[in-house]
């Protein structure tokens, strides 16, 4: 069968897996590896290297029309645990038939940036908060595409956790 990804339909955003926040927009973190040049003598130049196991800062941004409780409730400066469910639809190609995927993403993080939005008339004020990344994983259907723990040393991709060496070495 083929299948075709479509277009999300819609999302819940949930905080500890139970509470759901109301109507947002997420701009998921990107996922940037820590890199160092490598250079000398014998070499053509410069040589980006990527760290395995290791990681950039990551950033989240959520979204809200409006300074919401649920927007109030993320500005504490404490860790968040939010679920970000998604409803997918995705096409059968050879039958012409829709179905509808789960996807997940977990995130754990806490508050950087906190903006109320604007205030005018007949306009969302387009409130939003900006969050510092420390746990981030992505489900499609209930199976883990990746798993990265930057306080555990867990980078996991396709069930292969990159950091295990690095952990082994460290004696963790």
């Amino acid at each position: 069968m083929s299948k075709q990804h479509a277009a999300y339909i819609n999302l819940a955003l949930y905080e500890d897996g139970n509470d759901m926040l109301g109507i947002a927009k997420v701009n998921l973190p990107d996922i940037p590896f820590k890199v160092v040049t490598v250079s000398g003598a014998g070499m053509g130049g410069d040589i980006e290297v990527p760290l395995i196991g290791m990681l950039e800062n990551m950033t989240m941004t959520v979204n809200f029309l409006s300074v919401t409780s649920s927007a109030v409730r993320l500005m504490a400066p404490r860790k968040h645990q939010l679920d970000l469910r998604v409803a997918e639809e995705n096409w059968d190609v050879e039958h012409a038939e829709a179905e509808i995927q789960a996807d997940k993403y977990v995130v754990v993080a806490m508050p950087k940036n906190i903006k109320p939005g604007n205030v005018a008339p007949a306009s969302a004020a387009d409130a939003s908060g900006e969050f510092a990344v420390y746990y981030y994983a992505a489900y499609k259907d209930g199976e883990k595409l990746w798993e990265i723990d930057k306080r555990a040393l867990k980078c996991e991709v396709a069930g292969v956790d990159y950091a295990a060496p690095l952990r082994r070495a460290l004696g963790k």
